[in-house]
């Protein structure tokens, strides 16, 4: 059911998807610096100053280890991960002929 290994569209593939999750992290990092300096000033104690730098702390690190285990499951099951979408975009161009 899957197209092989060898089909390079899997790849193509595999490397816009990576591509796209490393700017996410890079997105996710510059929204949240920027909002976690434009709100310092209005912090008021630096007990909230504290718990805004674990929260970010905690956000960060979950999500960019959440998307760096994305990107290595996709690598390990690419094959079949990329051969099933493939597998039914190539049945959907048949259809239409």
């Amino acid at each position: 059911m899957t197209p092989g290994s060898e089909d390079p569209r899997i790849e193509v593939m595999y490397r816009r998807d990576r591509a796209w999750a490393f700017v996410a992290i890079v997105v996710l990092w510059l929204t949240l610096l920027f909002v976690f300096f434009e709100v310092l000033p209005n912090t008021g104690s630096s007990g909230v100053t504290i718990a805004l730098v674990i929260a970010a702390g905690l956000v960060l690190l979950f999500n960019t280890a959440s998307i760096f285990a994305l990107v290595r499951h996709y690598h390990e099951d690419k094959v079949h991960l990329y051969g099933l979408d493939l597998h039914y975009i190539d049945e959907m161009k048949k259809s239409k002929r």
